[in-house]
């Protein structure tokens, strides 16, 4: 019997290649501390990317619902600040097949979908990443959850024009449960 090298493994490197699989779990519930209504005090940076550092400050409510049976939710936030109005729609889908997360934006104001950020929560956070056109040039924006508790959480957009090395935070949520 002739046996070819190349489909020869020992055993032991057999069962170092299974531990180094990554073992993936349901992260299907990871959005579900964010289903309810939720008040919001939101910062955004007025000129991103640029060293400036003025804030906008905004009030408002955020109400997510499950929809497809808990496979995706749907988010309303609304919220106003002394010259500025936010109304947006965010869509999440999990994907059971990679164990991802899909997070779509639209703002009322532009209509415009932005790309999908893709990712996944890890050890209480969760973070999605897409790339962006912004100022002519694309960017990297990452979408990040912390701080999870039954009734907060914090939720921060953070831009990187140098390929994730450094981030800059521009919009940033605290967000508390509507009683």
């Amino acid at each position: 019997m002739v046996m070819a090298a190349a489909s020869f493994m020992p055993l032991a490197s057999a069962q170092s290649a299974q531990s180094q699989t990554p073992a993936y779990r349901d992260g299907s519930h990871d959005f579900d501390f964010n289903i309810g209504t939720w008040h919001t005090h939101i910062k955004t940076l007025q000129h991103p990317l640029t060293g400036d550092k003025t804030w906008v400050e905004l009030n408002g409510t955020v109400t997510v619902r499950k929809i497809w049976d808990g496979k995706a939710s749907i988010e309303e936030i609304e919220a106003n600040g002394a010259d500025q109005h936010l109304k947006g729609l965010t869509l999440y889908f999990y994907n059971p097949q990679s164990h991802q997360w899909t997070q779509t934006f639209v703002d009322s104001s532009d209509g415009v979908i932005e790309p999908s950020a893709i990712g996944e929560f890890k050890d209480g956070r969760g973070e999605l990443i897409n790339q962006q056109p912004y100022n002519g040039r694309t960017i990297l924006v990452r979408n990040a959850w912390s701080d999870i508790q039954p009734n907060s959480h914090h939720f921060e957009i953070s831009f990187s024009d140098d390929n994730g090395k450094t981030w800059e935070p521009n919009f940033v949520a605290d967000l508390t449960r509507a009683q």
